[in-house]
């Protein structure tokens, strides 16, 4: 079986002995070649081309983004039953999408995991989301988007990596308090939900779409606002049409103690198992996927892709 290992020398939790130690472990079931990414959106270059010369599996060792980026690589001329599957090892700072495959959340526990798939000739196959803005490309997701406020935090994070902090959980959650107080628009809701066959929703300050369930994590402790969400299912989505401290902290105390109802109150908004939804702003808004930042916009299209990639797991 052939297969080609991207990985990103950059991960949060990555080392050059890490890797060595996981091709060791593979060598024997795979014929593995290992990739590494050199620049943004290298991986899906590397997943597109594994693709094309058709490799039986692909790897990806690294974060969220690493593994977003392999599966745009992979769906780039949209979902086959003739693609490499994907396997999955995290190695970043919150591995969302592992984590909701029920994978370890570590590299080498993982790698147990996915040869012990592979010696079963065990899969699964999940649906994702896509997005696409007016004059942008339709770029998949695999967990999350957002619209607004976890946006804006993600590109306020993304700076600060980019300036030699270390990103772990703490700084999500200090750079998301600073934020909320000091940085985003609280009075001026921007963004208004369309669904086909819908009134709209307007009023909204905030968006997040969901793929599966958790949102994200804080650290180990799961963020859940919509708990129904699952990769056979549409997408969902949770709103609110104010920020104010009361209704913004309830709503985050039932993000972090809910686990099966969606987060209730008046200035809350829920969508359940949509197969599209368009988030129309009046002036250009924050955008995130899978937790990459992709800038501003005013308008955004999700839509649910069922089936669309093949797991190993």
């Amino acid at each position: 079986m052939r297969a080609v290992l991207i990985a990103n020398p950059k991960a949060t939790s990555t080392s050059r002995r890490a890797r060595d130690i996981l091709m060791r472990a593979f060598t024997g079931d795979l014929d593995l070649v290992l990739a590494e990414t050199g620049h943004r959106g290298h991986a899906t270059e590397l997943a597109r081309q594994a693709a094309v010369d058709g490799y039986d599996v692909v790897i990806a060792l690294g974060g969220d983004g690493t593994v977003n980026e392999a599966v745009n690589g992979l769906l780039a001329d949209g979902p086959s039953p003739d693609l490499p599957a994907l396997a999955v090892l995290p190695s970043g700072s919150a591995n969302v999408f592992a984590r909701a495959l029920g994978l370890p959340d570590d590299p080498i526990g993982s790698t147990k995991a996915v040869l012990e798939a592979l010696r079963a000739g065990r899969h699964r196959t999940v649906g994702l989301g896509t997005a696409r803005h007016p004059g942008g490309t339709e770029r998949y997701f695999t967990f999350c988007a957002g619209v607004g406020l976890d946006a804006e935090v993600v590109r306020e994070v993304e700076r600060r990596r980019a300036a030699g902090v270390r990103a772990d959980p703490s700084l999500y959650v200090r750079t998301a308090v600073r934020h909320f107080f000091s940085g985003t628009d609280r009075r001026r809701p921007a963004l208004t939900l369309e669904q086909p066959g819908r009134p709209p929703k307007s009023g909204l300050f905030l968006a997040f779409i969901s793929n599966t369930s958790p949102w994200t994590f804080m650290g180990r402790l799961p963020v859940n606002p919509s708990p129904k969400a699952n990769f056979s299912r549409g997408l969902d989505v949770f709103g609110m049409r104010s920020l104010d401290v009361g209704p913004t902290a309830g709503a985050l105390a039932q993000m972090l103690t809910a686990r099966h109802r969606p987060v209730q109150g008046r200035q809350v908004v829920n969508v359940h198992d949509a197969s599209e939804v368009t988030l129309c702003a009046d002036r250009p808004v924050a955008f995130q996927l899978d937790g990459d930042y992709l800038g501003e916009h005013r308008s955004v299209t999700f839509r649910s892709v069922p089936k669309a990639i093949r797991i190993v797991i």
